[in-house]
């Protein structure tokens, strides 16, 4: 008997999950409730646990990876180049859907749904986070839980980042006295890659709990109360992926049939994982095999997209929600807001962690307007059905740059290649 294919497997446990989650918010059946949201929030903390080993040891990778390159140099500036220029057509498209359908005028939503969020981003934090606390960008916060202290561990990805940089100069600039480390760190990453393709085929379970538990807890009325909003997120979405990306490709001589054809199985998986980082092997796996990226590029390419590269979180959603934001509460925003807005989507990108949300990226938005934090509290109930678009856009962005960046300087090899499957 065949078995269906993953697509098949993670849209039947979608279908399951909504109607779990519906029968549990209408039907008193004991546990199903708590089950679907500590199914979700289990399958949520198996990516979180492979985050900081899989992202420092991809970055370290894939500096290393920058020495079998004659123009590393000009690939590194092309490969940021593009990702700020597929960032600014992104917000452009964003600020002009919230110019225009209003979605904050139109919002079903009370103003008691307004809470400040636990999470908020600032410049001010943006820039102090660029210094690692420790080399895995590892924080201890203590907080009051039901009468008691309770301690947590969290990381920074953009810490990391840093941190995982600069480790990988030192260790590419000692010369053979670094070779055993990034040797290890080879090793390690491929050790990694292997345990994330194991929680990958959860995904069918993990998104079915997680969409069942949003429906619990949340219903169709949050839905329909922010639907003006949701639209112009997906249409602003749909834009980007279906129109820019396409004309982008066909200006650099690209076939976007073969683009999407390659590149489908990283964007579905993100749909539904709603991680970058869950996504990145297969991302990988169709920029080299799919698209023909040379590995010693995309080693470094893609990694560091899968971390910064957030055309759907961190330009088209961030843009919409000021916009909704500043409608709901009444505040005119100037042109300088506007151009405040570009600024913070093209630079800030890399506030956004390359796991699930784009919490972080949009309070850092609403401080930098001066409009209140709380706004972004409005938009948190629906916020799991943006994400999946998001984060497919997200995806579909980090195979696109590093496409065309080796196409322009002639390291494409688009002779042939078919999508391949996630394993």
């Amino acid at each position: 008997m065949t078995r269906p294919s993953f697509g098949m497997q993670v849209f039947v446990g979608m279908a399951i999950g909504l109607l779990l989650g519906f029968v549990a918010r209408h039907y008193a059946i004991a546990g199903l409730a708590d089950g679907l949201r500590i199914v979700g929030e289990m399958f949520v903390q198996l990516l979180k646990a492979l985050v900081v080993p899989l992202v420092f040891t991809a970055i370290v990778a894939s500096i290393a990876a920058l020495r079998d390159l004659d123009n590393a140099a000009r690939l590194v500036a092309g490969t940021f180049l593009w990702f700020a220029i597929t960032a600014l057509i992104a917000v452009s498209i964003g600020l002009v859907l919230g110019t225009i359908l209003q979605p904050g005028a139109h919002a079903g939503v009370t103003l008691a749904a307004a809470v400040r969020p636990d999470t908020a981003g600032s410049w001010l934090d943006f820039l102090r986070g660029l210094v690692p606390v420790n080399v895995l960008a590892l924080e201890a916060s203590t907080r009051l839980a039901d009468g008691a202290a309770k301690t947590s561990l969290s990381f920074n990805v953009l810490q990391l980042i840093v941190a995982a940089v600069a480790i990988g100069v030192a260790a590419v600039r000692v010369g053979e006295a670094g070779a055993p480390f990034l040797a290890f760190n080879a090793s390690a990453l491929a050790i990694f890659r292997r345990i994330l393709r194991w929680v990958v085929r959860l995904t069918p379970i993990g998104t079915g709990a997680l969409l069942g538990s949003a429906v619990v807890r949340y219903g169709w009325q949050s839905l329909s109360a922010l639907g003006t909003f949701a639209i112009a997120v997906y249409i602003g979405l749909a834009l980007v992926l279906f129109v820019v990306y396409p004309l982008l490709l066909i200006a650099n001589g690209m076939s976007p049939r073969r683009f999407f054809a390659a590149a489908w199985p990283a964007i579905q998986l993100g749909f539904v994982s709603r991680s970058s980082i869950a996504t990145l092997p297969v991302t990988e796996q169709v920029v080299e095999k799919g698209l023909g990226v040379p590995r010693s590029y995309a080693a470094f390419a893609v990694p560091f997209a899968a971390t910064t590269k957030m055309d759907g979180c961190a330009a088209i959603y961030p843009a919409i929600a000021a916009l909704f934001v500043a409608q709901y509460y009444n505040v005119p925003l100037h042109g300088s807001d506007y151009l405040l807005i570009v600024i913070v989507s093209v630079l800030g990108s890399a506030a956004t962690a390359g796991l699930t949300g784009a919490l972080v990226m949009l309070t850092l938005t609403l401080s930098t307007l001066g409009l209140p934090l709380e706004g972004a509290g409005l938009l948190l109930a629906i916020d799991p059905i943006l994400d999946m678009g998001r984060t497919a856009v997200n995806v579909a962005g980090q195979a696109l740059v590093p496409a065309i960046v080796a196409k322009r300087q002639g390291l494409l090899d688009d002779t042939g290649a078919a999508a391949p499957a996630i394993a």
